[in-house]
């Protein structure tokens, strides 16, 4: 009755929400298909636009400091390897032509990187650097991060985000439910709505990443090695069901599955 109960609260939220369903790329060799729900009243523009002015504000502070790197030979690595990437962009979905990519080094310990909506790159110095990437390895994080802004999962956890406030407000008016029921609607919708996407979301962001760097000519078989660069560097993985990431063991081995799936990608670029 409960799990009944809990199921219809996320239900209504969605059709309170205004969610619609799409699919914000194509599926690629790697087969990414997942359907996804977007709030309609939120476009993929205002949520460029939201981040295109929170990337300048971050670009502006690591600038103040002396941080923005544009001359290295990192710092041309990093354009280099993402101008590759980027021509692959429109393969899964072609309105990437378009977008204002933007693409910057800071010099930071943080090891990170992001691409946010709309195709705004940071890479961290410190990732590079701590953890020896090679051109190759550069790729596979970069072409993950790449992933995130064509599948809009931040446009997406915004519209579940929005799911989920709607579900709390609503399902006292719409089910007479006392807060007892309420706080079970709350768990449910965070644990199994928000954190198992999230490792969906991860989880596609690897296979269109690997996907992208094997078309840009990068060896797929990186992605295995960088990931076992990041285990090590964070001294393993969390619990697997509380992530928003995937342990480092499930990680490597959809990667793993899913290499045969692009190493003809990848030996094709490498002959062109």
């Amino acid at each position: 009755m409960k799990k009944s109960l809990a199921v219809s609260v996320l239900s209504a939220a969605m059709l309170l929400a205004g969610c619609q369903s799409v699919n914000t790329t194509s599926g690629g060799a790697v087969g990414v298909e997942r359907k996804q729900y977007m709030f309609s009243m939120l476009s993929s523009q205002e949520v460029d636009q939201m981040y295109a002015q929170s990337y300048q504000q971050t670009l502006g502070e690591a600038s103040g400091k002396g941080m923005l790197d544009k001359t290295s030979a990192n710092a041309k690595r990093v354009q280099a390897i993402a101008n590759r990437l980027i021509a692959q962009a429109p393969t899964f979905r072609p309105d990437a032509a378009q977008w204002k990519w933007e693409v910057n080094l800071i010099k930071s310990d943080e090891m990170n990187a992001n691409c946010g909506p709309g195709g705004k790159i940071f890479v961290y110095s410190g990732l590079i650097d701590k953890l020896k990437l090679t051109d190759d390895e550069l790729a596979a994080v970069m072409g993950h991060e790449i992933a995130h802004a064509l599948r809009e999962h931040g446009r997406e956890a915004m519209s579940k985000a929005y799911g989920i406030q709607m579900a709390k407000q609503g399902a006292g008016a719409l089910f007479g439910l006392g807060q007892d029921s309420l706080a079970l609607a709350d768990t449910v919708a965070n644990y199994g709505m928000t954190l198992p996407n999230s490792r969906a979301n991860e989880n596609e962001a690897d296979l269109i990443g690997l996907e992208l760097s094997a078309r840009a000519g990068y060896n797929p078989n990186a992605a295995i090695t960088l990931w076992n660069k990041m285990a090590k560097a964070s001294e393993g993985a969390p619990p697997e069901f509380m992530s928003t990431h995937p342990a480092s063991d499930s990680r490597i081995a959809s990667l793993q599955a899913a290499i045969p799936k692009v190493m003809p990608l990848y030996q094709q670029a490498k002959k062109s």
